[in-house]
C-alpha cells in the first residue's frame, strides 16, 4: 500500500466503511471453537477475534473430500488425488481460456466464538507448474440464512511469462446482506445487527488435464470478528525491552522500478515488510528465482516479493492472505493474517522471538517522527525500548540504514488498534483495527507455540 495520505486510489478499508455504513474493529486472535474433530481449541477469555485453521492430518481428514487425500508426515495437507471433473476458466488478466481438471475439499462447518462483522481467509501452499488453488467461504446468518460460496482468492505461487493464471482476488460478489472487498467478507450494515455465526471453507485444486503434478495446501482457516467503532484506544503498560535483528529493507529506494507492480516501490510496503521477516528467519530466494530482477537494482528480493504479491485484480501488492501465502512458499515456513488486542500482544510475540506486520493509518502529525501521513500502509515491528516505545523497520524510508525508527507507544497503539479516523480532508474514514501478519516456522519452538496461543493462533 502507498504512504501518501493523498493516494488517489482509496484504502480498500475506506471503501469497505462507506458500503458498510459502519467501520468495523476487531482487536484480537482467539482460539477457536469449532465442530468436534476439526482441530477445536477453546476461546481464551476476552478475545473478541475468532481465529480458526485446519493444520493437521486430523484436520484434513474430518473435511468432505471429492478427489483429494490428506497428506500424513512431517507436515500434513490435503491434496489432489484424482480429478473429478473439468472446468473452463477465462482468465480476465491474461484473456486466456483453458480447461482444468480439479478436486474438492470442504471443511467441516466451523461455529465463530464471536459472531463476525468480517471474516479474512489466508492459507499456505504449493503450487507446482501447471497447478492453483481457489479459496472459498460459504457461511450462514444470525437469521439461520446463508451467503452465498464466495471466491476468497484465486492463488499461484507462479508468475511470469509462462504463467498459468494470474493470482487474483474476485469483485462485484454480494448477496445484498454481505459483500467481498478483495480479500474480506464483510457484513453490509452491521447496525442491522446481522451477523455470521458459522462458515466452512472450499478448497478447489487445480491442474492440467492429464498432468501428474498436483497442489498441496498445508494450512486452511480464517478470522472473524466484530466490536464496536472507536477512534481511540487505552493505553497498555510497557512490559517488555527487547529488539530482535531483523534485516532492513526500504521500499522507497524501489521507487520507478517494475511498474507494472502497483507503479513501483513507492507502495510496496506490504512486500517489503513480508521480505524483512521471511530473511530473519533464514530464508530468501535463490539467484536463479532472482534473475528475471534487473541487476543494477539494489535488495533484488523487494522486487522479487512484490511481483509475487501481487494482486491483478486489486492491482496492488497490499492483499493480505496474497502476502502470508507469499512467506509460506519458503521453506517451513507458516503465514497467518490476525488481529491482536494490544501492544502487549505484540510483546508477547516478540519475547518469543516472533516478529509481526502491523497495519496502519495515520495523518502526519499523528506519529510523531514518521514524516508522512498515510492512507494504509504496513510495517515490521522488531521490539520495544526500555520506555516502551514501538521499535519498528519502517520501509516508507530513504534508504535500508534509516529502516530502523523508535515510534511513541500511545501514538502507534491507537494508529493501528482503531477502527475510525480523521483523514487530511476531515472525513470519517476506517483504520485496520489491529491488523496483523504472522509469519513464523512450521514447527515452532515450545516458547513460540505458547506465545502463538496467548494470541489465538495455532
Amino acid at each position: 500500500m502507498t504512504r501518501s495520505e493523498q493516494d488517489s486510489r482509496p484504502a480498500r478499508r475506506t471503501v469497505l466503511a462507506a458500503a458498510a455504513g459502519a467501520v468495523l474493529a476487531v482487536t484480537t486472535a482467539a482460539a477457536a471453537h469449532a465442530a468436534p474433530g476439526s482441530g477445536a481449541r477453546a476461546k481464551a477469555p476476552g478475545r473478541l477475534v475468532d481465529n480458526h485453521a485446519w493444520t493437521t492430518y486430523a484436520d484434513w481428514r474430518a473435511g468432505a473430500g471429492n478427489g483429494t487425500r490428506a497428506v500424513a508426515g512431517d507436515r500434513p495437507g490435503v491434496t489432489l488425488a484424482k480429478a473429478t471433473g473439468t472446468l473452463t476458466y477465462t482468465d480476465p488478466h491474461l484473456n486466456r481460456t483453458a480447461d482444468w481438471e480439479y478436486a474438492t475439499w470442504t471443511s467441516p462447518v466451523h461455529r465463530l466464538s464471536v459472531p463476525a462483522t468480517e471474516v479474512i481467509a489466508s492459507w499456505n501452499a504449493h503450487t507446482p507448474s501447471g497447478t492453483w488453488i481457489q479459496v472459498e467461504l460459504r457461511g450462514t446468518y444470525t437469521d439461520g440464512t446463508k451467503t452465498p460460496w464466495y471466491v476468497m482468492g484465486r492463488w499461484t505461487a507462479g508468475d511470469d511469462e509462462k504463467a498459468d493464471i494470474r493470482r487474483t482476488s474476485v469483485d462485484d460478489q454480494s448477496d445484498g446482506k454481505s459483500s467481498i472487498w478483495t480479500d474480506t467478507f464483510s457484513i453490509d450494515d452491521a447496525a442491522s445487527g446481522l451477523r455470521l455465526v458459522s462458515y466452512s471453507l472450499r478448497l478447489t485444486l487445480l491442474r492440467t488435464p492429464g498432468s501428474k503434478a498436483a497442489p498441496t495446501v498445508w494450512r486452511l482457516g480464517a478470522m472473524g470478528s466484530d466490536i464496536p467503532d472507536r477512534f481511540t484506544v487505552p493505553a497498555s503498560k510497557p512490559g517488555l525491552a527487547k529488539e530482535l535483528v531483523v534485516p532492513r529493507y526500504s521500499q522507497e529506494i524501489h521507487a520507478g522500478q517494475y511498474p507494472q507492480y502497483d507503479n513501483g516501490g513507492e507502495a510496496w510496503c506490504s512486500p517489503t515488510s513480508s521480505q524483512m521477516i521471511i530473511e530473519y528467519w533464514g530464508r530468501k530466494p535463490t539467484p536463479a528465482q532472482l534473475a528475471w530482477v534487473d541487476p543494477s537494482y539494489a535488495d533484488p528480493q523487494v522486487c522479487h516479493a512484490a511481483r509475487h504479491t501481487y494482486d491483478y485484480q486489486y492491482a496492488g501488492c497490499g492483499n493480505w492472505p496474497f502476502n502470508a501465502a507469499y512467506a509460506a512458499t519458503y521453506r517451513d515456513l507458516q503465514g497467518v493474517v490476525t488481529r491482536l488486542s494490544s501492544l502487549t500482544d505484540l510483546e508477547t510475540l516478540i519475547a518469543a522471538g516472533i516478529p509481526a506486520i502491523t497495519s496502519q493509518s495515520f495523518l502526519k502529525e499523528e506519529l510523531t517522527g514518521a514524516g508522512y501521513g498515510t492512507s494504509g500502509h504496513l510495517m515490521t515491528v522488531i521490539g520495544f525500548t526500555a520506555e516502551g516505545d514501538v521499535i519498528a523497520n519502517d520501509p516508507a524510508s530513504p534508504s535500508d540504514p534509516a529502516v530502523r525508527r523508535v515510534y511513541k507507544r500511545a501514538e502507534w497503539e491507537t494508529i493501528w488498534l482503531r477502527t475510525k479516523r480523521y483523514n487530511a480532508s476531515g472525513k470519517v474514514v476506517s483504520g485496520t483495527g489491529g491488523v496483523c501478519y504472522l509469519y513464523f516456522p512450521a514447527h515452532p519452538t515450545p516458547k513460540q507455540r505458547k506465545a502463538l496461543a496467548a494470541v489465538g493462533v495455532r
